[in-house]
């Protein structure tokens, strides 16, 4: 291959990467819309995020999922019920929306370091999703408390984390299903 062949053929892996990477942003947009509101609102959201990553790799799953943040923090309404801008992000539900980032970056790097076989996968995107919860949850309270008083623990993980967990380790499963079923089209 001539160095002007190599050139062109980086340069469209670098437009498939946008392209895969803007897709994958509008379907975890697309999937915040489906919702059943709660405290913090039951969506397919985490079904997305999980779905972009095991398609599009860490790398660029972890960016559209940036990229479908900082579309909300601009006002797009993104964001479950279709809400968007900075209010959302500084709100009670805020920090599992940024917790989407730590399951990319956790996800990312675990698959770059221990390998992409199925059980690293499946580890990485649990652990992400604890670590999710987790910093969603300090934040809720952070939140919920300045704004109306004392609230304990076991509370917000009745209202925040408790009723998530079965759904999303579904929605993880599916995401693999999914995933797998899509993987040769992409591939090609």
């Amino acid at each position: 291959m001539s160095t002007t062949e190599v050139a062109k053929t980086r340069d469209n892996s670098k437009v498939l990467d946008l392209v895969y990477i803007a897709i994958g942003a509008a379907l975890i947009a697309i999937c915040s819309w489906i919702s059943i509101p709660t405290a913090v609102p039951f969506t397919l959201q985490t079904f997305a995020v999980f779905f972009v990553l095991l398609l599009l790799g860490g790398e660029r799953g972890t960016i559209a999922t940036l990229v479908y943040v900082l579309l909300g923090a601009t006002g797009l309404p993104v964001f479950a019920g279709f809400t968007g801008g900075f209010g959302v992000l500084f709100g009670t539900t805020g920090g599992y929306i940024v917790g989407f980032l730590f399951v990319g970056l956790i996800y990312m790097l675990a698959t770059k370091f221990l390998g992409k076989s199925l059980v690293v996968k499946a580890a990485a995107l649990v652990l992400g999703l604890t670590v999710c919860y987790a910093f969603g949850t300090v934040w809720f309270m952070h939140v919920y408390m300045k704004n109306s008083g004392e609230v304990g623990m076991l509370t917000v993980l009745g209202w925040c984390v408790f009723p998530f967990v079965l759904p999303d380790l579904l929605k993880l499963v599916l995401a693999f299903v999914v995933s797998k079923r899509i993987e040769p089209v992409i591939r090609n």
